[in-house]
């Protein structure tokens, strides 16, 4: 299933990305793996996480604090958001298209 990312969440995804970086050289490239690791597992079975209050299905990272949430739009997988799990968790939400 082809994955589609808002304009924000490819901004959140970058952005941490670059912070672990900062953190230790090699950590932003582990915490890109992680994405595209579960990335590839919502592309197959992107029904698999229930579906949450606000139409909307959500994976949590292994190894780091964050969560990408998405929505399934035409027989595609839209990124919605790439969110600390800490950091005002539901915030993307009021923005949602």
């Amino acid at each position: 299933m082809q994955i589609i990312f808002t304009t924000e969440a490819r901004f959140e995804m970058v952005e941490a990305s670059l912070y672990h970086e900062g953190l230790r050289p090699g950590l932003g490239g582990d915490f890109e793996a992680e994405i595209t690791y579960y990335l590839h597992s919502v592309a197959a079975a992107p029904e698999l996480p229930r579906l949450r209050k606000g139409d909307y299905r959500r994976v949590n990272l292994r190894r780091f604090p964050y969560y990408i949430s998405y929505s399934i739009e035409q027989g595609a997988v839209i990124i919605l958001a790439v969110g600390h799990g800490a950091r005002r968790p539901e915030y993307w939400i009021k923005a949602k298209p």
